[in-house]
């Protein structure tokens, strides 16, 4: 993956947002499964005229099933005759052929180095929740969760103040190949609007499967009464997976903003991004 365009191309910048709920996640799947990925792809083709050539798209995360977008970012290397053709046009068009359940607000020429993944120092999530007895709104239903016990805000940001920093999430993560689990967690933190729905906001230098769905079902066992404050940190330190951390639903959540260096840093960003990380004074090297 690399951080230039191959030469003849031009790397454009995509800012977008969808609503997950009909969609089988971001990256595309064998088998015809919906994907954000595909359908914007595969618009791209139509509109540039390349039904035979798959413009590749880089996310800044790929989000499962269900998961919503608002501030979703991505890149794509086009041929520069294409783009000088299409560029002030290209974004009414991809508006015309996209479905109403993505949808692209913004394509520029990205910067020099710049990458819609590696590039990104932080991703910003939201998962909202509610406790009322009544349930959900049923307008908001595709994107609050119901939590059919009364919650406690204060007692659950007593717990979410125990995860931030760097930590090996291991225990809150579905653990892939050769992957770490190592994260930043800068900010996690719950407030209960004025209609009662609680947003936890949750941003961290990257997420690994499944991290943010997990640490927002063990906050909700703090938050009903069933696990002490102290717990979630518990969790964390033992290092294994609890089977009383449940991964709550993924409606609740939407990918809010992604972050990104000066135009300057971005090569050592993406360096960086790269490095397998390690714990200090753990074994191993990156």
């Amino acid at each position: 993956m690399s951080d230039v365009a191959a030469p003849g191309f031009v790397r454009v910048r995509l800012d977008l947002s969808y609503d997950g709920s009909a969609f089988h996640g971001w990256a595309k799947q064998a088998g015809g499964k919906r994907t954000v990925q595909g359908e914007i792809e595969d618009a791209l083709a139509t509109v540039t005229r390349s039904r035979h050539t798959t413009y590749e798209l880089t996310v800044a995360g790929r989000t499962d099933a269900g998961v919503h977008a608002r501030g979703q970012v991505a890149h794509v290397d086009l041929p520069r005759e294409v783009w000088a053709e299409q560029n002030g046009k290209l974004l009414k068009r991809l508006a015309g052929r996209l479905p109403k359940d993505v949808r692209v607000w913004a394509l520029r020429e990205a910067p020099a180095g710049f990458n819609a993944r590696f590039s990104a120092i932080w991703r910003r999530y939201a998962y909202r929740v509610t406790d009322n007895p009544g349930g959900v709104d049923p307008l908001l239903r595709g994107h609050v969760l119901w939590h059919d016990w009364p919650l406690d805000v204060d007692a659950m940001n007593e717990a979410a103040r125990r995860l931030l920093g760097e930590h090996d999430f291991a225990a809150y993560c579905k653990k892939r190949e050769g992957a770490t689990t190592i994260r930043t967690l800068q900010e996690l933190s719950l407030v209960r609007g004025d209609d009662g729905i609680i947003t936890a906001t949750v941003r961290a230098d990257a997420f690994c499967h499944n991290m943010v769905r997990s640490l927002i079902g063990a906050l909700l066992f703090v938050g009903d009464g069933h696990r002490p404050p102290d717990w979630p940190g518990k969790v964390l330190a033992a290092g294994v997976r609890d089977s009383a951390v449940h991964v709550v639903r993924p409606h609740g959540l939407t990918l809010e903003e992604v972050g990104y260096p000066a135009d300057d840093q971005l090569a050592a960003r993406n360096k960086e991004a790269r490095n397998k990380r390690t714990l200090p004074g753990a074994a191993g090297c990156c």
